[in-house]
């Protein structure tokens, strides 16, 4: 027999995460739309894990679920863009999401994600030494180096929002 609901808001139902299901869906469609990596890849699933974080944790909670305008995407392209310091947004996110009484469903994704982001170390060209600005030499990407999945996942997010925003 089924819960009367399956939303999260009845006493002893199923919860069901539906805004990060949403923020997970749309993430993936913006990857796949910008044909960045291949889907399946670790590089996809960083990327696509990374975009829907930053999606579910400027969503407005008063917006109907998968409601996304222009707006929204210059605040997405703005959070995960180069110069801003996204590991910390998250984190005081994260936290004032947990101040803010019980935790929602959503939130354990959330929290989850961020964990495994963090904790989940992918081999890629080192490009840290790269200027940010101005004439950049060519990447030896035979020089790898460990990183974060996030630090992968940031800036493949930002561009399929920039890829996004040019074709539609």
């Amino acid at each position: 027999m089924l819960p009367e609901s399956t939303n999260g808001t009845s006493g002893g139902g199923l919860a069901v995460p539906m805004a990060w299901l949403c923020a997970e869906f749309t993430a993936d469609d913006l990857l796949r739309t910008g044909c960045l990596v291949a889907p399946g890849t670790l590089e996809y699933r960083a990327g696509r894990q990374t975009l829907a974080l930053t999606i579910h944790l400027c969503a407005d909670p008063d917006a109907p679920s998968g409601a996304w305008s222009a707006g929204l995407i210059d605040e997405w392209l703005s959070r995960t863009a180069y110069d801003h310091p996204w590991p910390q947004w998250v984190r005081e996110r994260l936290a004032a999401g947990g101040r803010a009484g019980e935790e929602s469903p959503d939130l354990a994704m959330a929290r989850e994600t961020w964990r495994l982001l963090e904790a989940t170390q992918l081999r890629a060209a080192d490009l840290g030494g790269l200027p940010s600005a101005g004439f950049a030499p060519p990447v030896d990407e035979s020089d790898q180096v460990w990183l974060p999945a996030w630090k992968l996942g940031l800036p493949l997010g930002h561009l399929a929002l920039h890829l996004y925003g040019a074709g539609g």
